[in-house]
């Protein structure tokens, strides 16, 4: 009985343990948690480079190849850090409800196809190995705006303008789509036409967005990458849709399946499949939907009262980096082919859609840099209903990236000014904004050992080992939001490779609101010059696109050594890589005036207030070094309140688990310059006088270093330069009847009027524009010289009544006299009568 009872027991101490166990084991490990730092182990991001990760992290918390693809899915993506069984039934979720069949490949890799999305940025999923019965695994897709998807992963139309106006005069045959065949592995692909629209009332819950099959143009087509025919008109209701693209699917795809694996052609104006009446007389038909978009248009909401004006001139908007961003439609640095905008060299848009109506704004300018209006040339800025790039929270009109803009504002333009000549009634409901309330940010920035310039424009040096504000703010405007801004310094190797007594920052990480966390940093402890950028503590990549859209923040990044991040309040972070250094640039536009503090100082055009302690005393600019060494000290941060990532033994003994501000290291506050020196020389000759870069050079005895700080100081001279602001008076229309000479509307610009044959010019035949911001003279006008001798004839006539009327009125007043003084003496007048008879 004992011996029973002791064995039951026993039973129930294995038990206890084995449950014990199956609890920890089930507390530390990553299904359903990754990103999480768990009890014993992590799930998080940074485990990997500090060996802390759980068991099966890489089985539950996923990486992709490719990471990203076109928003209209078809892409098909391998899971890269785990393994699977051939047996397995893949199905990947996205978002929370959209749905898409996997497979396992031969190597036991689980692939998924992404789904056609209506949004841009990073869009998680799930992965079930049990055909959606549970969803165990995630990670992470990016989604990218159809037309920023590089165009080696989508066919082409050959000759694009020929697609385009396939029907007009004169432009007809054949047409010819080609592509890269190994891009669909299958011998032999279908090819279809979906076409966009949207339906129900703008503006209200029923607007929705949707892309559609249309029909087939060829199935079981060779894939050796390219398809010639010739196009039919379609009949209704496909020649309904007038915007779409082509998709190519394997030969064993049925016709329109969601979700496949497939290829796109970049999305157009689908003149070649329009109705045969389009044939039959191609600018009548524009012209028809031209009056027809018109009508529409003025029934829709004013969009143009609140998208903010354009940047005077290109050197601004293209400084103005957290509120304008390169039209990929239109760049100078790539040659600029301007389609829609002939005569310009240059084009911006709005990185921000308005924040109501969604709508966008675009800035153009000539190769002088002088901005462009419709008022003076069809190739004029103009704004959008719909902004080319989508708005967040996207998937609904007018915010759909990319296709609610073509409809609204894009096939527009076909109709009215380039399938017919009717430019007048497109630029009547997309007019080009002026830049007359247009005010440029201000700047302020830090690079070398570290020298800062405020956003007011006073400078200092302040070389603490550690991590600190640069600037924190709020917007002063009716959404107010905390913008912070941290960085974090390191101590610099000298040319020889010992550490000198100077420091540099390394790493700068920035969060406005509630956004995504975005960090950047110099490549840890490597002389490459490259960048690295991490979001939310996670290092992102931007191999397969230069543009970021992320939770309230974007990130642009064209090459390894620039990073641009740019937040919905209009602040826009620029970060360069300066040797083994960053250059940091901080824009603010003028909601923030007075909202500022930290290292950058307090930004309302005072340079008095510019050098303040975190406990709000000020510091004398002509203070000495040690104190400014005291200032900038008194904004390290706190852990508490850090934006950084620390995935390194390096960053957390230096950095996590040590002062924010090292108080045992004391930098060089000044070094004496010695002629004799044979560096002295060298160092001369490539500072030309330059005070940081001289510091520079002489503290780390590094010619490198020098001449990133003179690049640096440069580049902000520049910048500063750019950002000057200029005064506008507004466009001057020609008069009606007359002409104008003169396209500039800035200080000191004048614009001379004339008026057509028959015309007599009133008012000002010359008018400039003052400091003021106003126009000289008086409003001009062109009066026809037969109106004209109408008016005088019928002033005249007027002036001859006048007259007449004056004469009568003065003879019956006399009259009126005459009878009543007789009325008053009868007799004498009586008397007076007939003397003069009996004289006669």
């Amino acid at each position: 009985m004992v011996k029973g009872k002791e064995q039951l027991f026993c039973f129930l101490v294995i038990g206890l343990i084995s449950y014990s166990a199956l609890q920890a084991g089930a507390q530390n490990s990553c299904q359903n948690s990754c990103g999480q730092k768990l009890a014993d182990c992590s799930c998080h991001v940074t485990c990997g480079s500090l060996a802390t990760c759980c068991p099966d992290y890489r089985d539950f918390c996923l990486r992709v190849s490719p990471q990203s693809g076109t928003l209209m899915g078809g892409a098909d993506f391998v899971i890269v850090n785990a393994t699977f069984n051939a047996r397995d039934k893949i199905v990947c979720k996205f978002k929370s409800d959209i749905r898409t069949k996997g497979y396992v490949d031969a190597e036991n890799r689980a692939h998924c196809i992404s789904p056609l999305l209506y949004e841009n940025g990073r869009i998680p999923f799930k992965l079930s190995t049990d055909n959606g019965a549970t969803f165990k695994r995630s990670g992470t897709w990016v989604s990218v705006h159809h037309s920023k998807f590089s165009f080696l992963k989508k066919s082409v139309l050959v000759n694009a303008t020929k697609w385009q106006y396939y029907g007009t005069p004169n432009v007809s045959g054949e047409l010819t789509l080609a592509w890269n065949a190994s891009l669909i592995p299958a011998t032999s692909v279908n090819i279809e036409l979906w076409g966009y629209r949207e339906t129900g009332t703008p503006y209200s819950e029923s607007w929705e967005g949707k892309w559609s099959y249309l029909y087939s143009l060829g199935k079981a087509v060779p894939n050796k990458g390219s398809f010639t025919f010739t196009p039919k008109s379609a009949e209704k209701p496909y020649s309904e849709w007038e915007i779409g693209m082509l998709r190519l699917t394997a030969e064993d795809q049925k016709d329109g399946a969601l979700n496949v694996r497939a290829l796109w052609s970049p999305s157009h104006a689908l003149a070649w499949h329009l109705e045969e009446k389009f044939r039959e007389d191609s600018a009548a038909w524009a012209y028809k939907k031209c009056l027809a978009w018109h009508k529409s248009e003025e029934k829709l909401p004013n969009f143009l009262l609140e998208i903010a004006d354009c940047p005077c001139t290109l050197a601004q908007s293209r400084a103005d980096t957290g509120r304008f961003h390169t039209d990929y439609g239109c760049d100078i640095e790539k040659g600029s082919i301007c389609t829609y905008h002939p005569g310009a060299a240059h084009c911006v848009r709005a990185i921000q859609a308005s924040p109501k109506y969604g709508a966008g704004q675009q800035c153009c300018y000539d190769a002088q840099g002088r901005q462009i209006l419709t008022g003076d040339s069809v190739g004029g800025s103009t704004p959008d209903r719909g902004h080319d790039w989508g708005s967040p929270p996207y998937e609904r009109p007018p915010r759909i990236p990319g296709f609610s803009h073509g409809l609204y504002d894009v096939i527009s333009f076909y109709y009215c000014c380039l399938w017919s000549d009717n430019c007048q009634y497109y630029f009547l409901h997309r007019p080009s904004s002026g830049c007359t309330t247009y005010r440029p940010p201000r700047a302020a920035t830090t690079f070398g050992d570290p020298h800062f310039f405020t956003f007011d424009g006073a400078n200092f040096t302040f070389n603490g080992r550690g991590e600190y504000t640069l600037v924190t703010g709020e917007r002063n405007g009716a959404n107010v939001t905390m913008l912070q801004i941290q960085g974090r310094t390191e101590q610099i190797k000298t040319a020889n490779g010992t550490y000198a007594k100077a420091t540099g920052f390394t790493a700068v990480a920035m969060q406005e609101g509630d956004s995504d966390v975005i960090e950047v940093r110099v490549t840890a402890h490597s002389s490459d010059d490259g960048l690295e950028v991490l979001v939310n503590h996670e290092i992102v990549t931007f191999n397969e696109q230069n543009w970021m859209d992320l939770k309230g923040v974007f990130v642009f990044s064209d090459n390894t050594q620039n990073v641009t991040v740019m937040f919905p309040s209009g602040a826009g972070v620029e970060t360069r890589a300066r040797g083994t250094l960053l250059s940091i640039t901080v824009l603010l536009p003028d909601t923030f005036v007075n909202w500022t503090e930290g290292l950058f100082g307090v930004m309302n055009n005072n340079t008095d207030d510019d050098f303040t302690f975190r406990n709000g005393s000020i510091l004398s600019a002509d203070a000495g070094l040690e104190m400014f060494y005291e200032l900038g000290a008194s904004w390290a941060i706190e852990n508490k309140s850090s934006l950084f990532t620390y995935d390194s033994q390096f960053l957390l003994k230096n950095y996590l688990h040590a002062p924010k501000h090292d108080p045992d290291f004391t930098p060089i506050f000044s070094v004496t310059d010695d002629p004799a020196d044979p560096f002295y020389a060298e160092m001369s000759a490539l500072c030309q006088g330059n005070s940081f870069c001289q510091f520079d050079t002489l503290v780390t005895k590094n010619l490198r270093m020098g001449n990133a700080t003179m690049v640096s100081y440069e580049s902000y001279v520049k910048l500063v330069e750019s950002l000057e602001p200029v005064i506008s008076c507004g466009f001057l229309d020609k008069p009606k009847n007359g002409a104008k000479k003169g396209d500039l509307y800035l200080i000191g610009a004048s614009v001379n009027f004339t008026c057509n044959q028959g015309h007599i010019l009133s008012g000002s035949a010359s008018r400039t524009c003052l400091p003021s911001g106003q126009w000289s003279g008086e409003p001009t006008f062109c009066i026809s010289e037969n109106i004209l001798g109408i008016v005088l004839g019928t002033l005249l006539a007027v002036f001859s009544l006048v007259v007449i009327g004056v004469i009568l009125c003065v003879n019956e007043k006399r009259m009126k006299m005459k009878k009543a003084k007789m009325a008053a003496t009868p007799n004498e007048y009586q008397n007076t009568s007939t003397e003069k008879t009996e004289n006669m």
